[in-house]
């Protein structure tokens, strides 16, 4: 839990839900606080908080949860393994902050943020309860069915940055564990969140 984490809607405590939002590489708190806006409308007992990464870019401003500066498919998994003590302590400090467990947490996650919070699913003990990713991606394939976690997976199909197959990929090989999984995919999104992703985060929140 960071002072610079923004809280989108501050419930009473002990609050009903919690939802935090994790930003992309590069990228601010601020620029999820429109969709956290309107998570908050659909659930007025919900804390929402748009969570701040620990570290600074290194790529030009905005923060980051692991360095892409020179990052390959095989480096990949150790920095986010290196990076995931400090990502599941922020999700449990706002657990305890405002008195929920990992069955009233949802985790909202974009890009980076989503691979942060789909690589929280591979662990032995629960974080949320539902994972949803946006334009995100497992950094090996999902190893384990996480058995109190339900995962879904948006992606734009035009997404020049991560491939729009990983969420596929993942997606087929999470039911093939007997995960609890859906996928969705939107014609003509590149790497963003529009209205129709906004739509969905909202319903799937919910």
């Amino acid at each position: 839990m960071s002072d610079q984490d923004l809280i989108v809607q501050q419930a009473s405590a002990p609050a009903a839900r919690l939802i935090l939002l994790f930003h992309g590489v590069g990228s601010r708190p601020e620029d999820l606080v429109p969709l956290g806006r309107l998570l908050a409308e659909a659930d007025p007992g919900a804390w929402v908080v748009s969570v701040r990464s620990p570290d600074p870019g290194d790529l030009g401003g905005g923060w980051q949860w692991f360095s892409v500066r020179g990052v390959t498919e095989d480096s990949r998994p150790a920095r986010i393994a290196e990076a995931m003590p400090s990502f599941v302590r922020q999700v449990r400090d706002w657990q305890a902050r405002v008195a929920v467990d990992a069955a009233a947490t949802t985790l909202v996650g974009f890009s980076q943020g989503a691979i942060m919070a789909l690589e929280s699913t591979q662990l032995p003990e629960t974080v949320a309860a539902r994972v949803i990713s946006i334009a995100g991606r497992f950094a090996l394939p999902p190893r384990v069915a996480p058995a109190n976690t339900q995962v879904h997976l948006l992606h734009g199909e035009q997404d020049p940055v991560i491939d729009a197959r990983y969420s596929l990929m993942a997606a087929e090989t999470m039911q093939a564990l007997g995960a609890a999984v859906s996928v969705e995919f939107f014609p003509d999104l590149g790497h963003g969140v529009d209205a129709r992703v906004a739509g969905r985060v909202k319903a799937l929140a919910a």
